[in-house]
């Protein structure tokens, strides 16, 4: 198929665990104008970011290119506009590519290849989270008791940030896109929330009394998976050793719920101005996350595993010559945005033989390419190995090079209870997924060569116990707010 020029607006959200939205089939969360955006528009049932963390993920999105063949090993490790991405296509073609909000590159200094950036949020001094590249000996996170003690109503810098995002939204697309009618345009609006701190303004929390709601699944300490991955990962955060009771865990749930519906009112408000200034029928618009949270399944909060909650994202795409009111079920990754991002605004998709099995969501969406295997890695804060996902039918693999690997049926299994990796039925489809996995990456080599990026910045900057010493952010200020470490 071939999309005709248009306009395209990107909606990210950071950290929406794709389970939390009305029109995914959550019977909870609000989320109208993202539900109505989908009725419109094509939803992808199932979507796989790159990389569960911030930078790795956004890295991904932007070049199209896994993080084996990338680099942007962690949230250390910031996009510093070296690698080719598909603003630098749509520059060098002569198109004007905004940004609006997050992009966790390195700083604003660099050339990232947008035309503009607004109100960007870069990492902090250029370097990001440096203790995240201590990967022996996990230090234990000082800030961690934040997601704790910050859930409840109120606004926090984050709310504010998110408001002001779309207010410069609007003003773009009335004051700025009419100068940009001799070619199609395309203009990022990147959010931060549901990222915590969970601090949901009144109106949103109000949504959700935290007496009703169920506590997440295997959230009984007896009831959590056992594997030394998640060990390591929640000993190092260790979010939930600050939640002294129950209702704590239902006001952190409340608080993730109300961000979800005070962003989907933002997406809202830039969706409203399309339409208002006349854009509607030549604008489309995909709407995603850069990856996914845990909210508190299997005593896990925050991202960095591999699970559902974690490494799948929202995906939804709507306007000319995308079907309409319509699911996909082929799975999806963020590598497939790249290629839709270009030919929606007429430009040709150059074969890249990085990588493999790269497909547009435009095709995704009429049928093109049902079976197919998809692939998320993790190299960062919070483990001592690296970690790889891949989907392939209903069967999803997950490898650790220092650990036992995991194997889920998610057509009988979707919510991820029953690891069958050690059941001899399931030797045969282990062994296959081992195949698959490697003929994308070699896994032991992917491990070795972060981990040597990791021991040189950690050196560079001053080893172990400094970059422990100059703590822990939780996560990344605004701009224009002051950095306080943990």
């Amino acid at each position: 198929m071939r999309l005709r020029p248009h306009n395209l607006v990107i909606l990210m959200s950071d950290e929406h665990n794709p389970k939390m939205l009305g029109c995914y089939g959550h019977d909870l969360v609000q989320t109208p104008n993202l539900d109505r955006f989908a009725a419109r528009g094509t939803r992808f049932g199932t979507t796989y970011c790159g990389s569960p963390v911030c930078i790795p993920a956004r890295a991904v999105f932007h070049t199209g290119r896994y993080i084996h063949r990338l680099g942007f090993w962690d949230n250390a490790d910031p996009y510093d506009g070296s690698a080719p991405s598909w603003q630098h296509v749509l520059r060098d073609a002569g198109h004007h590519v905004a940004a609006i909000g997050k992009l966790h590159f390195r700083s604003a200094a660099d050339d990232n290849r947008f035309s503009e950036e607004i109100i960007t949020m870069h990492v902090v001094d250029g370097l990001g989270d440096l203790m995240g590249l201590v990967r022996e000996d996990l230090p234990r996170r000082g800030s961690s008791k934040k997601m704790a003690t910050l859930a409840g109503p109120g606004e926090s810098d984050y709310t504010r940030y998110d408001r002001n995002i779309a207010a410069e939204a609007e003003r773009w697309l009335r004051e700025e896109a009419p100068k940009h009618r001799d070619r199609p345009w395309v203009l990022m609006v990147s959010f931060v929330a549901p990222h915590f701190p969970l601090t949901a303004p009144a109106d949103f929390y109000n949504l959700y009394p935290p007496d009703g709601l169920a506590l997440p699944k295997q959230y009984a300490r007896g009831e959590r998976p056992q594997h030394p991955y998640l060990k390591d990962y929640a000993d190092s955060f260790a979010y939930d050793d600050y939640f002294e009771n129950d209702g704590q865990v239902r006001r952190a749930i409340t608080g993730y719920y109300g961000l979800c519906s005070s962003m989907d009112d933002n997406c809202g408000r830039v969706m409203r101005a399309i339409e208002d200034c006349g854009l509607g029928a030549e604008t489309r618009i995909l709407y995603t996350s850069d990856h996914g949270d845990n909210v508190g399944a299997r005593g896990l909060w925050g991202k960095s595993t591999l699970y559902e909650e974690a490494a799948a994202v929202p995906l939804i795409v709507a306007g000319d010559g995308i079907p309409a009111g319509a699911v996909c079920s082929t799975v999806a990754s963020h590598v497939d945005c790249y290629p839709f991002i270009l030919e929606a605004v007429g430009l040709p998709v150059a074969a890249d033989d990085m990588t493999p099995l790269r497909c547009s969501i435009a095709h995704l969406a009429v049928g093109a390419a049902p079976e197919r295997t998809v692939l998320s890695e993790y190299h960062g804060m919070g483990s001592t190995t690296a970690a790889f996902m891949i989907r392939h039918g209903r069967f999803k693999y997950v490898h650790y090079v220092k650990y036992a690997p995991q194997l889920f049926d998610l057509g009988a299994d979707p919510e991820e209870l029953n690891d069958l990796a050690g059941e001899f039925a399931y030797r045969e489809v282990l062994a296959e997924c081992r195949l698959r996995l490697m003929s994308l990456c070699d896994p032991e080599d992917a491990d070795r060569r972060a981990k040597a990026r990791q021991a040189v910045s950690l050196a560079k900057n001053g080893g172990r116990e400094a970059v422990i010493a100059r703590g822990d952010l939780g996560y990344s200020p605004p701009p224009g707010v002051a950095v306080e470490f943990s």
